[in-house]
C-alpha cells in the first residue's frame, strides 16, 4: 500500500467520522421537535447528509481505482448534469446533430484529454474548437428561428457541465514540485472544502441567517455564507497536510473555492427561477439531480485549478 493510498483511506475514515457526527447531530435536532411535527430545515439538512454518504462512498471507490476511476466518475457526472441542464434549453430538430456531438463526441474527448494529461488541449478544446464547430453544424441544418439562443444554451451547457467539471479530475494531472504522485489528494481537498462549506452555509443560513444575498433567487444569507466560508477555511487548514499549500495557503485556497462555489450556486438558482423549476431533476431522492449537488463544485473547479497551476505547479 502506497502512502497516497493510505492517506486516502485515512481521509475516508475521517469523513465517515464527520458524517456520523453530523448524522447524530441531526437526529438530536429531530428529538427536539414536538412529536408528530417536522422541522423542514432539519429534514433538509438530514437529507443532504444522507446524500453525502452516497457521494463519499462513490468518490472513495473511484479514488482507490486511480485516475481512470475518477475520470470515469466525473465523465458520468458531466453527462448527467448536461442532460439535466439541456432539458430546459431551447432547441429544435436542426440542433439534434449538435446535441449528439456534444454528448457522444465532445464530452468523451474532453475527458480523454484529461485522462491522458494533455492539459494544453483540454484547456482549449471546448472554449475554442467546440465553440466554433457546433454553431456551424446547426447552421448547416437550417432553421434560423432563435438560432443564437439555441446555440448559446448548448455552448453554455458544454462549458459549465463538461469544461468546468473536467477541471476536478484535471487536478490529478498537475505537476507540483516536491508533491510527487499525491496530486490526487488535491481533488479530495477541493471536494471536501467546497461541499462541507456548502452544507454549513445551508445550516447556519437557516439557523442564524438574516440578510439575504439575492432575495428573489435564493434563501442564501450573508451570515450563512460567511459561516460557511470560515468553516471551509478551517477545514482547509486542518487538511493542509495533504496539500502543497502550507497552512495559510490551504486556508486561503479553501476559502476561495468555497466562496466561488457559493456564488456559482446563485447563478444556477437564477437559471432555475427563469425556467420555473425547483430542482434540475429527481435523480437523487430529496436533493434533486447532479446539478443541484455539484453546482458549487462546477463553478469553483476551474478557479481552484488555475490558481494552483499559476502559483504552485511547475
Amino acid at each position: 500500500m502506497t502512502g497516497t493510498t493510505a492517506d486516502i483511506l485515512l481521509l475516508a475514515g475521517g469523513v465517515v467520522g464527520i458524517l456520523l457526527g453530523l448524522t447524530i447531530f441531526g437526529e438530536m435536532l429531530r428529538l427536539r421537535v414536538a412529536e408528530g411535527q417536522t422541522n423542514p430545515v432539519v429534514e433538509t439538512f438530514m437529507t443532504r447528509v444522507h446524500s453525502w454518504w452516497i457521494m463519499v462512498v462513490l468518490l472513495s471507490l473511484a479514488l482507490l481505482t486511480g485516475r481512470f476511476g475518477v475520470v470515469l466518475l466525473f465523465a458520468f457526472a458531466s453527462f448527467a448534469a448536461m442532460r439535466e441542464l439541456l432539458t430546459y434549453a431551447q432547441k429544435n430538430t436542426a440542433d439534434h446533430l449538435s446535441l449528439a456531438l456534444a454528448f457522444f463526441v465532445i464530452l468523451p474527448l474532453q475527458y480523454l484529454f484529461v485522462g491522458l494529461g494533455w492539459s494544453a488541449l483540454f484547456a482549449v478544446f471546448i472554449p475554442v474548437y467546440a465553440f466554433l464547430l457546433l454553431p456551424m453544424v446547426s447552421a448547416l441544418r437550417g432553421h434560423p428561428e432563435r438560432f443564437l439562443v439555441r446555440v448559446a444554451e448548448t455552448q453554455w451547457g458544454l462549458m459549465i457541465c463538461v469544461f468546468c467539471m473536467s477541471h476536478v479530475p484535471a487536478l490529478m494531472t498537475l505537476d507540483i514540485p516536491g508533491y510527487g504522485d499525491r496530486a490526487i489528494l488535491l481533488l479530495v481537498f477541493f471536494v471536501m472544502v467546497v461541499q462541507f462549506g456548502d452544507l454549513l452555509d445551508y445550516f447556519f443560513g437557516r439557523r442564524i441567517g438574516k440578510t439575504r444575498i439575492a432575495p428573489e433567487l435564493s434563501p442564501k444569507t450573508l451570515e450563512g455564507m460567511t459561516c460557511g466560508v470560515l468553516c471551509a477555511a478551517l477545514i482547509g487548514g486542518l487538511l493542509s497536510w495533504i496539500t502543497p499549500f502550507g497552512l495559510w495557503g490551504a486556508m486561503a485556497m479553501a476559502a476561495l473555492a468555497s466562496i466561488t462555489g457559493m456564488f456559482g450556486s446563485l447563478v444556477f438558482a437564477a437559471i432555475k427561477r427563469d425556467r420555473g423549476v425547483k430542482d434540475w431533476s429527481h435523480l437523487i431522492p430529496g436533493q434533486g439531480g447532479f446539478m443541484d449537488q455539484l453546482d458549487s463544485v462546477i463553478f469553483a473547479a476551474p478557479i481552484f485549478y488555475h490558481v494552483t497551476l499559476l502559483i504552485w505547479a511547475s
